[in-house]
């Protein structure tokens, strides 16, 4: 089945401005708008075919309300009138999700490839029918996973945490932040609240907080003895000349700490040519320059993140992300990937509230399922929360690797630690206090949602 939004066509197929004819204002014009089509078609085909997979249903309208509005420019301005189309296997589970961005070319189309893998974003002019878009990626009607993890909501938990829940919906915490869900975890009891049309199964983009998900997984390789943080990542291609390469002194443990050295287009280095531009991790992260010896300088950049995982590609193909979160209870939690198959572990991965508790849950513990199987390297919590590389020259969090450190919150233990991404998603984990505080949210560029804050507010509510 086809529905189509045909609210803004004409505005899509006019002339360009006067502004923009300018050819290389023209270029680039038409480039935003390419990166807008496959913005929203990899949101509209992610955010209701995941929940799907996860038992819960999304409409496009609430995409729209969501991961479509407030977001960063120009694509704010662009996305609303672009016309989409979504089309349905005769299951009904959606096949691909197009976008037509101009009277000339293909529409930008994601695809919908199964339920370990979630969506991704076909090059220009792929066919989703009939493209070889990766061996990880089987079009499948799946059933939905699991019931949700063995966690019970706690009444008087709930109560004393209604009033920092409360703040948080009301934006107590950030004037113009939209909160979508707020989470505390103490034990095996918990503490949840949701804006209206989303519920414990609704899952939302992590972006980077996938961050901290690829350093866990990295930590399950070296568990398993895969992996080394202090060796080089020694990719072959840049074998050349000798070894002589700077790039291949970069380790494990540089690219996690965001201190590789090599250059990044922006600061966060945005990396939308593969977020929504349908390159590949190899085409659009790999192979940037070195300007400053690996281990000496912070740099905060997807590109760091997506070449760490590229070290345990080949794991991954063996032990995929799903059968991870797995193994956590987290069945609800979709890693996604390029169009070849590569991870895109900086941004791209689609969680719940409680799966993230979940996650928060494994580093309580240090690395130990309830069963007491041993998924990551015993320390590696003291690893991951540790400041011991080049730290960031702005802000008040630290850095760890792969998390941000809250050691310097007035008020927050010094041992905590959390995973940030944008739009306002946290998860922060206090060993100390054997608590998770989980946020997500959508809210748009320059409305912060201050964290600190929220969980100083929490611990307070606890301790009453």
């Amino acid at each position: 089945m086809i529905r189509t939004m045909l609210a803004g066509a004409a505005l899509l197929l006019a002339a360009l401005p006067v502004a923009a004819q300018n050819p290389q204002a023209a270029l680039q014009a038409r480039h935003d708008r390419a990166l807008a089509a496959g913005y929203k078609a990899l949101m509209l085909c992610s955010g209701m075919a995941i929940a799907e997979r996860n038992g819960a249903a999304r409409k496009p309208e609430s995409v729209a309300a969501w991961e479509l509005s407030g977001i960063q420019a120009p694509h704010d301005a662009l996305i609303g009138a672009l016309p989409f189309s979504i089309k349905r296997r005769p299951s009904g589970q959606i096949s691909h999700v197009s976008v037509t961005w101009a009277d000339d070319m293909p529409a930008r189309v994601a695809g919908y490839f199964g339920p370990d893998t979630g969506c991704a974003l076909l090059p220009i002019g792929a066919d989703p029918e009939v493209s070889n878009v990766g061996s990880r990626m089987r079009p499948a009607a799946a059933p939905n996973p699991p019931g949700l993890p063995l966690l019970s909501n706690d009444a008087g938990l709930s109560a004393r945490l209604a009033a920092p829940f409360a703040r948080a919906f009301e934006g107590g915490f950030g004037q113009g932040t939209r909160t979508t869900a707020t989470l505390v975890l103490t034990g095996d009891t918990l503490a949840e609240r949701y804006a209206p049309g989303f519920n414990a199964r609704t899952p939302q983009r992590t972006w980077s907080v996938a961050k901290s998900i690829a350093a866990t997984l990295i930590g399950a390789a070296v568990q398993e003895g895969e992996a080394n943080v202090d060796e080089p990542i020694g990719l072959n291609y840049w074998r050349s000349g000798g070894g002589s390469d700077p790039r291949n002194a970069i380790t494990l443990d540089h690219a996690l700490r965001m201190a590789t050295g090599r250059y990044s287009d922006t600061p966060g280095n945005r990396t939308d040519p593969l977020y929504f531009g349908g390159s590949s991790v190899d085409e659009t992260a790999i192979n940037w320059p070195v300007l400053h010896k690996p281990g000496t300088v912070f740099r905060y950049a997807n590109n760091d993140t997506l070449l760490a995982v590229k070290a345990i590609d080949n794991w991954l193909s063996f032990y995929p992300p799903h059968e991870f979160f797995a193994k956590l209870g987290m069945h609800h939690t979709v890693a996604e990937t390029d169009s070849r198959g590569g991870y895109i572990l900086s941004s791209q991965v689609w969680t719940t509230a409680r799966d993230l508790a979940r996650f928060g849950q494994l580093y309580l513990e240090d690395g130990k399922l309830a069963s007491g199987e041993r998924v990551l390297p015993e320390g590696w919590r003291d690893y991951v929360s540790r400041p011991s590389g080049p730290q960031p020259t702005t802000g008040t969090f630290g850095y760890g690797a792969g998390f941000w450190l809250m050691n310097k919150e007035p008020g927050v233990p010094a041992d905590a630690f959390s995973a940030n991404g944008n739009r306002g998603q946290y998860v922060v984990i206090i060993p100390s206090r054997q608590v998770v505080i989980v946020r997500r949210g959508e809210d748009p560029p320059g409305a912060g949602f201050d964290i600190g804050a929220f969980t100083r507010e929490v611990l307070a509510a606890l301790d009453n």
